[in-house]
Order: C-alpha cells, then structure tokens, then sequence
C-alpha cells in the first residue's frame, strides 16, 4: 500500500484527464429554465445541442485548481474552525476523560457498553460527519474492548463503523447531507424524515451484527488500568458545552437557515472556550487551535481539488455533454432502478475519490440535472450519493482515517477489508431499498 497514490495524486490527475476530456467529447448544453414558484434552476427535457466553442487553455487549467479552492471557502472556513476546536477538546482530555469514565461504570455489561459506545459514535457521525477525530480515541478503546473480551475489529466496528453508519444514513451531516443538498438546490435539511427513519432501522441491523461478531470474536479479558478514569470539573464542562454547541448548531439551521459560516462561528467559539476552561491560556490555546487547523489542510485542499474539475468541465462546455451521454442508457430503466445504479456508481467511484465532500462536489452537478431528466426526484439523488459515497469508507485504502486506524490497531489492511466487506455490503443493501422505497412513496 505503500506506493498506492494518495488523494492528491489522484485528483490531479483526475483534472489533467478532465482536461483532456474537454479536447475530446464534443461541446454542448441544455435549456435550463429557472422555476418561479420554488426558485430552483431546471434542465429542459430534450434541449440538448451541441455548440462550438474554445476549449480551456493549459493556462485555464493551472487557474481552475485556485479558483476551485477559492469558490468553496466557507465550507474550507468550516472545515478548518471545526479541526481546530476538536484538535484543543483532544489536548484537555475531556474525550478520554469522558470515555473512562462510563466503560468503568459499564463494567460486567458487556452487550451494553457496545451498544453504547456504537449510539455514542453514530450520533457523531450523524450530526458532525465524526470520523478523524476517532483515530486518537482508538488507543483507549482498544484497552476497554481488552477489558471487556473484544477484539480490535470489534471495537473499531463499534466506533469509526458506526461513525460511518451515523454519516452516511444521517439526516444532518454537514459535509454529507448538507452540501449534495446545496450541490441540488435543496432546502437544508429538507426530506429529513425518511432519512431519520432508514438511521433508525440501519442503526438497529448494524447493533446486531455488531452484537454477532463480538460473540463470535471474543477474546480473553485483560484487568481494566484504573487511573484517570475520574473526570475533573473542567472535563464535564467542556463535553457540557460540546453537546449543547450540537444543539445550538442544529437548531440554527432548522429554524434560521443557517449555512456554514455561522456554524464555523459556534464551533471557532467552543474551542477556544475549551482551551481557556481547562487553563490553557490564549496563547497555548491560540497555538493548539492552529496546529488543529493545520491537521485538515491537506482535506480542505482535496474539497478545493475535486471542485476545479467541475470548473474545467463546465468551462469546457461538456458537462451537459456527459449528461447526455448517460441519460441514454439511464433511460431504458424504471427510475427506482436508476436511483439505484447511481448509487452504485458512487461506491465505484469513492475509492479513486476518498473525500465524500469532494465527491459531492464533483458529481451531483452533472447527476442533479440528469435526475431532472429522467423523473427521478433531487432527493432520493442525494439520497443514492449519501449511501453510495460515504458508505465506503468502511473499506477503501484511500481513506487516511481508516488506514491510521487500522495501523495502530495493527490490523493489514487484506484482513480489514475481508471483515469489512460483509456489513458495508448489508448497509448498501439498506440504502438500495430504501431508495427503492422512496421512489414508490413519491419521496421529494
């Protein structure tokens, strides 16, 4: 795995070949109308033509890579603000702090504690897109599961899989939900209630299985160390205000229409307020909420990446080109069928495409219009790319996450997928029905 490209490797060389793509495929566009009632921009059915038109210079291609970046600064502002302020949560301890403290007090309840700690991850995942930030909590979970007779597969489920679970089947994941729902002209948070249910029921199918492979998996308990598992008064104030800045955060978008840069206000808030509670001082927490920033850098500048190739495609004038050369076999198939091929093609594709916010970014344009075309509603197209994108993660190498977590676990990578492939496939299966489901409810 070592000589596996990285994401940024990849994704240039996906804009080169873009590019060159705009050199190829012939020019074209559709009619696009915008509705007067809902506001939303439209692709007139049948409208297709080609044009002739200049093709982007090298030079264009060397700009499209700033200008991509620069075109998503608020969701790159968010990323960074969140990134800093649980990189300072980190450093107080209030995490492990927090963690100690209830699998001491679940000791002998085992079943329970997995189950726990699974609603715990998954709510993560759910309402924040958690999932780097579990790479520092493995060393401790790895103990607990020791402690209680799990291996480190089961404990890993157990938390960076139900991180997964909660991101994908979530109704909320900002840099899941929220972005394909502006990538598709959607009302935030729209459609809410199917997506909160199929959690409900994908939560339920994954806690079973999970419950299975511990069982089946078990290993011989070691004694639980007992130091730090109290917690200080700061630690409790800060996982206080953690969860009330959720709330807060969830609530503003729901009742005021908030977007990213007043969610990036609250979380730049809560870490810098994390670090004073747990006496930092402003320059010791100035300095640790930077090197958390300087943690997502490299993530920001893949969202930066994947959004230059649809400036180049779109300035090539052959994004509606691709769109009409997929809508030709697309249409042969019933729309539930449709919805579910997308969903497909998006596990496809997130494996050369590890960021799903960049996958977002770079697809939903050209599949949004081609929803329009073919009778298949905006929401169950993001639907099939909640599913199809962010699933995934559960297995491909390409995602930093989960290759650091696996390394400290010491688990290769051949061993982790072969374990992995059976749930990512039966929670697939849950996304396919449900877009299925959707399509009969008439779901908008």
């Amino acid at each position: 795995m070592k000589n596996f490209p990285n994401a940024f490797v990849i994704l240039i060389g996906v804009i080169l070949f873009a590019w060159t793509l705009t050199y190829i495929i012939p020019q074209g566009s559709y009619v696009r109308i915008v509705d007067e009632g809902s506001g939303i921009t439209r692709v007139v059915n049948n409208s297709y033509e080609q044009i002739d038109t200049v093709s982007p210079s090298f030079f264009d291609l060397l700009v499209s890579i700033p200008k991509g970046i620069s075109e998503r600064a608020d969701l790159i502002v968010l990323i960074l603000l969140i990134g800093g302020c649980f990189y300072i949560i980190e450093k107080t301890e209030a995490f492990n702090q927090g963690l100690v403290k209830l699998v001491s007090s679940l000791k002998g309840k085992e079943s329970l504690a997995l189950i726990i700690i699974a609603a715990l991850f998954t709510a993560g995942g759910a309402t924040i897109g958690l999932q780097e930030e579990v790479v520092a909590l493995i060393p401790i979970l790895l103990l607990f599961g020791k402690s209680l007779g799990y291996n480190a597969f089961t404990m890993i489920f157990a938390s960076y899989g139900s991180t997964v679970i909660g991101s994908s089947f979530s109704p909320s994941n900002p840099f899941g939900v929220i972005i394909a729902q502006k990538e598709a002209a959607l009302p935030l948070l729209s459609g809410s209630s199917l997506r909160l249910t199929t959690l409900l029921v994908a939560f339920v199918v994954w806690v079973v299985y999970l419950l299975y492979y511990a069982n089946r998996n078990r290993i011989d308990k070691i004694q639980m160390p007992d130091q730090n598992v109290s917690m200080t008064q700061s630690s409790k104030i800060i996982l206080v205000l953690l969860g009330l800045t959720f709330s807060i955060v969830i609530f503003g978008i729901i009742q005021f229409d908030w977007g990213f840069s007043e969610m990036s206000g609250c979380f730049f808030a809560l870490g810098i307020l994390s670090g004073l509670i747990a006496k930092m001082g402003w320059n010791k927490t100035g300095e640790i909420y930077v090197a958390g920033m300087k943690e997502m850098v490299f993530a920001c500048v893949i969202i930066g990446l994947a959004n230059s190739i649809s400036i180049l495609l779109e300035d090539g004038m052959i994004m509606d080109t691709i769109v009409y050369g997929l809508f030709g076999p697309l249409q042969n198939f019933s729309p539930a069928v449709s919805g579910v091929l997308m969903m497909v093609s998006h596990t496809l594709l997130h494996f050369p495409v590890p960021s799903y916010s960049g996958q977002a970014i770079l697809t939903l344009p050209i599949l949004v219009p081609l929803s329009d075309l073919i009778g298949l509603s905006r929401q169950i197209c993001v639907l099939a790319y909640q599913y199809g994108a962010i699933m995934p993660d559960m297995i491909v190498p390409t995602n930093g996450a989960l290759m650091a977590i696996i390394a400290i676990a010491k688990i290769p990578y051949n061993k982790w997928f072969k374990s992995a492939l059976k749930p990512t496939s039966l929670m697939l299966l849950i996304g396919a029905v449900t877009i299925i489901v959707a399509v009969a409810m008439g779901y908008n």
